[in-house]
């Protein structure tokens, strides 16, 4: 984050080409005897979101510390906007926006004063910091709270205040750690639509979460992170597909056809077909005419259907398979700050 300068207008003009805002290379990064990051690569284009995905103790925070040079590695290339994050952590600074899982932000001050604060951290006169503060608390609806102390605001209004305060002098790469953490349904899916609008305005986002509904709906690209390695790379639908592809999802009029069901469509699929719930589930070979092939070789069978239905795998089911464990742990986060 930075005022306008000869240094900010060639990150700007690096923002606006084709290149990588983020390379990681190899990140490696111990805690005593713990390694928290065991190689980790990286690599974020320039206006997209990559989501961070991972369970409590996996090295998202650590790995976001590093990129923002809170943390120096202790092996492994970190660029961030064409910077190192070790030799040009200084310049690297002034040019990147993060928010972190709590919000940062001072309680004894006001929103507008927050805001002002910031810009003026940031070398802006105070009639400019003054004016990007009203701008941002118009734009995160805090402007009838502007003049109220930060300690009165709920959580969701700290949490908009703290993007704000990361958004001052318009980075054009912005972390965003947990931000939807503890939030209600509401403030969240308000806060996905905010992060949205900066996406589409040309910010680059990398984002740490443990929601799956949050990196499907917002990352362009998820990493899967699991004890400090980066075990699947790509898009939702391209994790997706390393589990599986469409599923069939077949309730019978009477489970006690589920076998003969499981007989009879088996040839739909190169997997075998099996019965979990109240359903039989396989995995067909071509999604076109799925559907109605079922339904034709269950009426040829004298079968009964009481629902049927296609539906892709989730993301719940990507991490579990790709690390043999769900996604929402109780795990202490305290070995990613070498505690």
């Amino acid at each position: 984050m930075s005022q306008p300068t000869k240094q900010n207008e060639s990150i700007r003009r690096y923002a606006a080409s084709d290149q990588s805002a983020i390379v990681v290379e190899g990140l490696v990064k111990h805690f005593g005897g713990v390694k928290a990051l065991d190689g980790v690569d990286l690599d974020v284009k320039t206006g997209s979101v990559l989501g961070l995905l991972g369970p409590n103790g996996a090295g998202k925070t650590t790995a976001v510390r590093v990129l923002t040079t809170l943390l120096k590695p202790d092996s492994g290339s970190v660029k961030v906007a064409g910077l190192d994050v070790v030799d040009d952590a200084a310049a690297l600074r002034e040019q990147i926006g993060l928010a972190g899982q709590y919000a940062a932000v001072d309680e004894n001050l006001t929103g507008r004063e927050n805001l002002t604060m910031v810009g003026r951290l940031y070398g802006m006169k105070r009639r400019e910091a003054q004016a990007r503060a009203d701008e941002l608390l118009d734009r995160f609806e805090l402007d009838e709270a502007a003049n109220r102390p930060a300690n009165t605001y709920s959580g969701g209004m700290r949490r908009r205040l703290d993007l704000a305060d990361a958004l001052v002098a318009k980075p054009a790469i912005l972390f965003l750690d947990e931000p939807t953490t503890g939030l209600d349904p509401r403030s969240r899916l308000a806060l996905w639509g905010t992060i949205e609008e900066l996406v589409a305005e040309g910010t680059t986002v990398l984002l740490t979460t443990q929601y799956l509904d949050e990196a499907d709906r917002l990352a362009d690209r998820i990493a899967v992170i699991d004890h400090g390695k980066v075990v699947a790379d790509g898009t939702s639908d391209e994790l997706k597909d390393r589990v599986g592809g469409e599923r069939l999802e077949v309730k019978l009029d009477d489970d006690g056809f589920n076998q003969r069901a499981i007989e009879i469509l088996g040839s739909m699929s190169d997997e075998d077909p099996f019965v979990e719930g109240e359903s039989v589930k396989l995995t067909v070979r071509e999604r076109r005419g799925a559907i109605v092939e079922a339904v034709q070789k269950l009426n040829e069978a004298g079968i009964g259907i009481d629902d049927i239905g296609l539906r892709r795998p989730t993301l719940d089911e990507v991490f579990l398979s790709l690390t043999g464990h769900a996604l929402e742990t109780e795990d202490d986060e305290t070995q990613e700050d070498g505690k």
